[in-house]
């Protein structure tokens, strides 16, 4: 049994994989075509290769459901191709021991998946944007359409990047008095974070008095802030960039605070059930093998798995946002997709049985 389990586990592995690098190679050229449109100032064709390369780690992440269902319908479907499965079915191997052994390598790429998305992708994704913003922005500037907005007391700041190593670029600081009146503009082309407190660089204040605006230019300056750059991360980077435990306590800050917090719970959800999608995913795909799709050819049962992803990932991306629009439950939107799918594959397998 072993023998079978490592058998069929291989088959199914190897063609999710190759599934996988296919979704990948597509993505990897469309993001590279849409990337020349951003190129301007220092941005060129090469940073554009580069940050095609650095979010290599998100787009894998993404992919995983839409391979593994494809993956499993290609690698059963060859081995149901050769007659292999009818064999082990007159063996008497069943139908729930065939599933354990097609859900085995999907569940190593889960765990890939989840620990890609937990250490690797908020890191590289957070390089990626900013090196992205940096290069096609004016540094130098104290206007930008791009970058993180933040309030501290009377104070508005606006970062031009954020990096994850505790150093940000394009600090502009405007300060108001209690009657909403600007008091101070200042500029720094970047400041490191060191323990307590940040330390500008290369820049200029403008203070604006009642006789004039007087300029003052300086090279470090000692930033007292409540910000750290963990918080900054948060900012700046999309709610489906975080890991999991980012999400939480941000998202429970927030309802703390009476803010809106339904897309960082949406994320949340997401996240904590993907793997609950991705095992729905290939129930289904094994459903099919032995079910409407067993006499099908190898393109329609692609087909198949191709429609069944789109339908199922354009639920959860309806879903999704309405639970923000509408108010209910982020929990429900997520797990509703997967529920069914999971319904619908066990109803096909008793079927098949």
């Amino acid at each position: 049994m072993k023998r079978l389990s490592r058998y069929t586990g291989l088959h199914v592995a190897g063609a999710t994989l190759l599934v996988l690098l296919v979704l990948l190679g597509i993505d990897s050229i469309a993001a590279i075509v849409d990337g020349l449109g951003d190129i301007r100032n220092e941005y060129r064709f090469t940073d554009v290769l580069y940050h095609v390369v650095l979010t290599f780690p998100s787009r894998i992440y993404q992919h995983i459901p839409f391979a593994c269902l494809i993956g499993c319908l290609v690698g059963l479907g060859v081995l149901a191709g050769n007659r292999e499965l009818v064999v082990m079915r007159s063996s008497g191997v069943s139908l729930l021991r065939i599933t354990g052994f097609v859900l085995r390598p999907a569940l190593i790429i889960i765990f890939i998946g989840v620990a890609l998305g937990e250490f690797l992708v908020p890191y590289t994704d957070q390089i990626a944007e900013n090196r992205r913003m940096l290069l096609r922005g004016d540094r130098d500037s104290l206007a930008s359409t791009a970058g993180v907005w933040n309030r501290e007391g009377n104070e508005f700041i606006h970062f031009n990047a954020v990096y994850p190593n505790g150093r940000i670029f394009g600090v502009t600081r405007y300060r108001f008095d209690d009657e909403r009146r600007i008091q101070e503009v200042s500029y720094a082309a970047q400041a490191s974070y060191f323990g307590d407190h940040w330390v500008e660089e290369r820049g200029r204040i403008s203070r604006f008095g009642k006789t004039g605006i007087e300029v003052d230019e300086f090279v470090t300056r000692r930033w007292d802030s409540g910000l750290v750059p963990d918080l900054l991360q948060l900012l700046s980077m999309p709610a489906d960039s975080l890991p999991i435990g980012k999400l939480f306590n941000y998202a429970r800050y927030l309802d703390e605070q009476r803010q809106k917090s339904s897309s960082y719970w949406l994320a949340f959800w997401s996240k904590v059930l993907k793997p609950v999608s991705v095992i729905s995913l290939v129930l289904i795909a094994v459903s099919f093998i032995f079910g409407p799709l067993r006499e099908a050819t190898m393109g329609y049962r692609i087909f198949a798995g191709v429609i069944t992803g789109i339908v199922f990932q354009t639920s959860q991306s309806l879903l999704g946002p309405s639970s923000v629009v509408f108010g209910f439950p982020p929990f429900w939107a997520v797990i509703t997709p997967a529920a069914l799918t999971i319904l619908i594959g066990l109803m096909l397998l008793r079927r098949a049985a």
